[in-house]
């Protein structure tokens, strides 16, 4: 199957795992694990919606099922463990923790889906042409800058150090080494040399 097969299938069933977690638990008077659910299970629709509406090629490649079921499959389910610490310590968080973490989810799903719209409409209208310009003046990576926030949203709920640790494993492992072959691969235009020189490779005005 399509690596979009597996990332999708778990995107999807993210809101159903953490009902389930809900009734499991009974946290049903539980403002935070609502949101929770609400936040991660809301962003995995939206990523299914994006697959169907403006899909990314890099998801089209055939992969071997041991490593959808355990690559793809297995690392996802790392970033459902803010949801499971939420529901069995029956975490709540202050009114204004709450806000902070809306307010980079709501950053996070501008940035992600609107860049990778600018993407699509941009690559369909002018195939190989260097992205310079909206979302992409900003940063070399605003996909990922925005998926960063919408993790740190929803993640920052548990109050808990192991999130973080999920979110900087798959930075380590998988981000940070695709936005190096990234810009190896966009050296090939003259403008990029310059186009780098005013841009970060995430976050914008920063790194």
């Amino acid at each position: 199957m399509k690596m979009r097969h597996y990332i999708n299938s778990h995107k999807g069933v993210t809101i159903l795992a953490m009902l389930g977690l809900m009734i499991g638990f009974g946290r049903w008077e539980n403002a935070t694990a609502w949101l929770y659910l609400a936040m991660h299970g809301g962003y995995g629709l939206l990523w299914v919606a994006k697959s169907r509406i403006f899909p990314d090629p890099h998801w089209e490649r055939t992969v071997p099922w041991y490593l959808g079921v355990f690559w793809l499959w297995g690392g996802l389910t790392l970033y459902w463990a803010s949801g499971f610490l939420i529901f069995w310590w029956n975490v709540s968080a202050p009114a204004w923790y709450l806000a902070m973490c809306v307010f980079l989810y709501t950053l996070g799903v501008f940035f992600h889906f609107g860049s990778d719209m600018q993407k699509h409409a941009a690559l369909a209208a002018r195939p190989g042409k260097l992205i310079t310009s909206g979302f992409f003046r900003l940063s070399r990576n605003p996909n990922y800058f925005g998926e960063l926030l919408i993790y740190l949203g929803f993640g920052l709920l548990a109050m808990h150090w192991l999130p973080g640790i999920v979110i900087a494993g798959a930075m380590a492992t998988f981000w940070v080494p695709r936005m190096i072959r990234k810009d190896r691969s966009l050296a090939r235009y003259s403008e990029f040399a310059e186009y780098k020189k005013r841009t970060a490779m995430l976050v914008p005005f920063v790194i």
